[in-house]
């Protein structure tokens, strides 16, 4: 015959089971403090009794007791005023007990010395603690503080970039008018001048915003992103902008999550700053590598220019740094936007150059977690003036 539990039974057994898991969760490490001080207590009064009921052999419990207050300090920390009434009732129980076996005649009355020395041992450690756990209070303030001030300024550059938009937007436009009715007079050359610093102020403010924006949580919106055909579409359309020797390096058939506006953004920003530092004729070539599964994946802006100085590489990609070098004036913000999108993306951005030999540029980027079809390096090259795609042999 099969036997069956009722509900009631079931429940039963349900709230046993709860109750020893309740149990279990109190007694877990960390302990509760009102539950490690009650302990701590029942062991000291096992020890003191022991003091009392074996005379000549105190040495032992007393000590145990003192060690086991020390530690419990070290878990609890108590505030100055608990610490001293449990201090001071240390204190006289132990006194208490080997006062009694100096008064049987069992100890020596110098063994008393010992109250106040292990007294100012555990004070001393008390102090050390007191002051390193002000510190940690002074530290975590300090950090507490650095956050608010970097949040601080990360809303202040939001919003300055969203208040400069508006105005630079609507004084661009006046200036495109005048711009038209002052064609081949000298009012027509400043206003040029007026449109250029207007153009280069709003895209000051756009990259502030995206930079500011970087370290949100809403920042990115990763999307699977074929690097391969990426880049191609970012080269098409760069080619007609500017006359260089457009090239394509190694291309490898790479797939990552990203934010194909965010990252795109990145790439024109290096592609910007090669045109800038580079004249007619010069080479700038776009590469992606990727060696394998796991590994990062390397979209590489190369170009032929004049390189960077050695004092200036570990400053390039600092806010508002900009060498230019005669070369038309950029914002200052390219790199460091870069920068911003490749480690909000997980990842980093490298420079090498040397004067004389061009500027390698590397916008790494975490590698997919699966097999890469590679595809053999294939250098291609854009032709300047017809633009169409021929293969190096």
């Amino acid at each position: 015959m099969k036997a069956t539990s009722s509900p009631a039974t079931d429940e039963r057994g349900a709230d046993r089971l709860s109750g020893l898991g309740r149990l279990a969760i109190r007694l877990s490490w960390p302990f509760r403090p009102g539950l490690l001080d009650a302990a701590w207590a029942v062991f000291s009064a096992v020890n003191l009794i022991a003091i009392l009921a074996f005379p000549g052999w105190e040495t032992i419990p007393f000590h145990v007791i003192w060690i086991s207050f020390t530690l419990l300090y070290g878990f609890r920390t108590w505030a100055p005023g608990p610490t001293l009434s449990v201090l001071g009732a240390v204190m006289a129980a132990t006194a208490a007990g080997i006062g009694l076996d100096v008064a049987r005649g069992s100890e020596p009355v110098a063994e008393l010395t010992e109250v106040p020395l292990m007294a100012a041992m555990f004070l001393a450690m008390v102090w050390h603690a007191r002051r390193k756990l002000a510190a940690e209070q002074e530290s975590h303030l300090v950090g507490e503080e650095n956050a608010r001030l970097l949040a601080n300024q990360r809303r202040f550059l939001q919003d300055a970039s969203h208040q400069l938009r508006t105005p630079i937007t609507i004084a661009l436009g006046h200036a495109e008018l005048l711009a038209c009715d002052l064609v081949g007079r000298q009012e027509g050359h400043d206003i040029q001048v007026v449109l250029g610093e207007l153009n280069r102020l709003r895209r000051i403010a756009e990259r502030l915003l995206v930079i500011a924006a970087a370290e949100g949580p809403q920042f990115l919106h990763p999307e699977p992103v074929a690097l391969d055909s990426f880049t191609m579409e970012i080269l098409r359309r760069w080619r007609p902008t500017v006359d260089r020797r457009w090239q394509l390096g190694r291309l490898d058939k790479a797939t990552v999550q990203a934010d194909r506006e965010r990252l795109g953004l990145a790439v024109d920003a290096l592609l910007e700053n090669a045109v800038r530092h580079t004249g007619s004729g010069d080479v700038i070539k776009l590469s992606v590598v990727a060696v394998g599964y796991d590994m990062p994946v390397r979209v590489i802006v190369a170009d032929s220019g004049p390189g960077i100085p050695a004092e200036l590489l570990g400053h390039i990609f600092d806010r508002f740094r900009s060498g230019d070098s005669g070369h038309p004036r950029g914002t200052g913000l390219g790199l460091a936007l870069v920068q911003a999108v490749a480690r909000a993306h997980g990842g980093d951005v490298l420079v090498r150059s040397r004067p004389g030999r061009g500027s390698e540029f590397e916008l790494l980027l975490p590698g997919p977690s699966g097999p890469l079809a590679l595809l053999p390096p294939a250098p291609a090259e854009v032709d300047s003036i017809n633009g169409k795609l021929a293969r190096r042999p």
